[in-house]
């Protein structure tokens, strides 16, 4: 089972159309979905309408939601993320979380591609091309 966190933007992606793409995340097999109360609660704030707001409290039924702790793993020195997003690593790593899927190339864009204390960060076009990719080549093998 893959654990893959989910940043505030990919919830509110999720949620905000009732076709969007992103909400095959929740489909796939062999995953397992988690974020944290912190991305939750910014995803709903963000959202403009009840009609959205339902959406994510029902594509939250199938997240485990990581709570905030005070005792946050520290991240390594070479890693600057702004306040606001620290606690979006810190919780992925905390949940165990073998990636982090963010469409916040602005502030994550630095350690695209890049693992952090366990966690790879990628945008979630990024991570379903990989998993394509892999079904691919162990169907050729």
């Amino acid at each position: 089972m893959t654990r893959v966190f989910l940043d505030a933007n990919v919830l509110f992606s999720a949620a905000y159309r009732k076709d969007a793409g992103l909400a095959r995340l929740w489909r796939l097999k062999g995953v397992e979905l988690a974020t944290s109360e912190y991305a939750a609660a910014e995803a709903n704030m963000n959202l403009d309408t009840d009609e959205q707001r339902t959406r994510l409290a029902k594509l939250l039924t199938g997240v485990e939601c990581v709570p905030e702790v005070a005792d946050a793993p520290g991240l390594p020195d070479d890693v600057s993320l702004p306040d606001k997003d620290t606690p979006i690593l810190q919780a992925a790593i905390r949940a165990g979380a073998e990636y982090l899927l963010t469409g916040d190339v602005r502030r994550f864009g630095p350690y695209l591609g890049k693992t952090i204390k366990g966690v790879t960060i990628l945008r979630p076009a990024d991570y379903l091309g990989r998993r394509r990719k892999k079904r691919r080549s162990t169907r050729l093998n």
